[in-house]
């Protein structure tokens, strides 16, 4: 073999190590970027907003989507098998960390997920749904932001928008804990300040056409409230029609169900629930043990009014009220 030939091999086979080298330093670079699961109960504006805040959060602790982590999001569009099934999926791919966007996503992700770590973003009472065993020390593999609505600054808010309050309907799902927990909280604060409460349950949105018409029929509430409920956030345009109908206003705790109709909220930011879930899900990618991470609470809400509402019901913005973030 002549000398030409032997370096040329000789070069060949320098590259070819370099390329292993290279590729195998890559590899290894790819198998360190986390996964974070991301498990959305359904499309909404409202969960959507968290989503979003996720990444915001992620990046602005230093993760950068793409490059130092990779995101599996799952939509389960409302449906209780979907999340079974796509929380089995996070249990196969082992992911870093899993998040469950609403309490029924939270809750799927739990009872399949026993070691890796599981945050939830907007989940109004983790402890009730066994999510957490405290607020301070969770105990287990699971923690999170909850979205404890400010209720006592909700009921006074909605006494000021309606001044002659007397009867206050409430309507949530049934099956859904988080709008049962602050459904109940708002029943009792309501009936503590001489109010008088109408209860109203649905078990899916089938049933809101004819429990709304039920409720507002004969003049039977001066205003209703709403908790932070899924399934009637996804069909407020079918309560608002039958409330505008009846003259009604109507007070959600979300932002997003005040631009599709309610007339005011003392609202939790969801894009800034998502950015401290964001931020918690990067301090357990940096090593912290869910078991010692606290559950994390927005501090206040933040009031926001829908002005064409106000208009169409004949209501004015009441004085203290005035710097309301306004919505249409």
């Amino acid at each position: 073999m002549n000398k030409k030939v032997m370096v040329a091999l000789g070069l060949l086979a320098a590259v070819l190590v370099a390329a292993g080298v290279q590729e195998s330093v890559s590899e290894q670079r790819a198998a360190k970027v986390p996964t974070v699961g991301i498990l959305q109960f359904m499309s909404h504006p409202a969960l959507d907003a968290i989503n979003k805040g996720i990444h915001t959060g992620l990046t602005e602790s230093g993760y950068h989507v793409g490059k130092d982590v990779k995101i599996d999001f799952q939509n389960a569009q409302g449906d209780q098998s979907n999340l079974k099934t796509m929380a089995t999926k996070f249990v196969d791919a082992n992911d870093a960390v899993s998040v469950g966007i609403a309490t029924p996503a939270a809750v799927a992700l739990a009872n399949s997920i026993k070691t890796q770590p599981v945050v939830f973003s907007a989940s109004t009472n983790p402890i009730g749904a066994k999510l957490v065993k405290s607020y301070q020390k969770p105990g287990g593999n699971v923690t999170g932001v909850s979205d404890q609505a400010p209720l006592p600054a909700q009921l006074k808010m909605m006494r000021a928008f309606v001044p002659g309050l007397k009867t206050l309907g409430v309507i949530y799902t049934s099956s859904d804990d988080s709008a049962t927990t602050e459904a109940r909280k708002m029943i009792t604060l309501a009936k503590q300040a001489g109010l008088k409460v109408k209860t109203y349950t649905i078990a899916s949105s089938n049933d809101l056409n004819q429990t709304s018409l039920q409720m507002v029929a004969g003049h039977q509430v001066d205003a209703v409230f709403v908790p932070t409920d899924n399934t009637i956030a996804g069909a407020m345009t079918t309560l608002v029609k039958n409330t505008d109908a009846a003259k009604v206003p109507v007070f959600p705790t979300v932002d997003t169900m005040v631009a599709d109709g309610g007339v005011a909220a003392e609202s939790i930011n969801q894009t800034k629930l998502g950015i401290m879930t964001g931020k918690m899900v990067a301090k357990i990618l940096k090593g912290a043990d869910p078991k010692s991470v606290p559950v994390d609470f927005t501090k206040a809400g933040e009031l926001v009014v829908n002005k064409a509402q106000l208009d169409k019901l004949g209501l004015t913005l009441p004085r203290g009220y005035t710097d309301a973030k306004l919505v249409k």
